[in-house]
């Protein structure tokens, strides 16, 4: 596949999320808009094979383009479109090297700097939660470090607790200041509400804030 082909293909795949976007309506069960069945499902096909073609699965591209449109609501496909357009910028901006006629790309050091690309590309939604993920795994990073439970036991499973929760035991247990902690909060919950579809909740300065915030806060609070 030449780079060429790379960049059709990626063309068509945007242009598809747009049109399954447009064509969202809200059910008879649910007022929030819901992509088409159809238009969903081949959306979710074609974007997943063509991401492990080009990136493998092992991608955070390709983790998160899975998670996020697990299923047909117009905020999952938002961000699927994020996703994608990140990806058009990526190869289109020529920040690939080709291997045996495989494709592999290593163009975001980790998650927050997709997040920043996304908000540069004027996506603050889809920016804010995965900043907020980033967040919450480094939550989870703290607890095992400092030995601090991160599940539950609910009828016999394993349950992972809430970010909420293991912020309160991080701050408790001395991990970091109780400025941190409502910094930490209020970040979740910007987190939640694009998450949730709560679009008007909050402006794209506060995801610029947020988004600031978190990586001083991962790279000042270590395990």
């Amino acid at each position: 596949m030449t780079l060429k082909d790379l960049e059709t293909r990626i063309d068509q795949l945007v242009a598809q999320a747009e049109i399954a976007l447009r064509n969202a309506r809200p059910s008879q069960h649910s007022s929030t808009p819901a992509m088409q069945a159809e238009q969903w499902t081949a959306l979710r096909a074609s974007g997943l094979a063509f991401i492990e073609s080009t990136f493998g699965r092992g991608h955070s591209y390709y983790g998160e383009f899975d998670k996020k449109l697990s299923d047909a609501w117009d905020y999952h496909g938002k961000y699927a479109l994020g996703i994608l357009t990140a990806i058009r910028d990526h190869i289109k901006g020529g920040w690939i090297e080709t291997t045996k006629g495989l494709v592999t790309a290593e163009v975001f050091a980790d998650f927050l700097e997709m997040a920043e690309h996304l908000l540069e590309q004027k996506y603050k939604d889809p920016a804010a939660v995965v900043a907020g993920s980033v967040l919450e795994e480094h939550l989870r990073q703290l607890c095992t470090a400092g030995s601090l439970p991160v599940e539950d036991l609910s009828s016999g499973k394993a349950v992972p607790r809430k970010a909420d929760t293991l912020n309160a035991d991080l701050a408790k247990a001395g991990k970091y200041t109780k400025l941190d902690q409502k910094s930490v909060t209020a970040w979740l919950d910007l987190r939640n509400k694009a998450a949730h579809g709560k679009y008007t909740e909050y402006t794209n300065e506060q995801v610029v804030l947020m988004l600031a915030g978190v990586r001083d806060f991962v790279s000042r609070v270590r395990p």
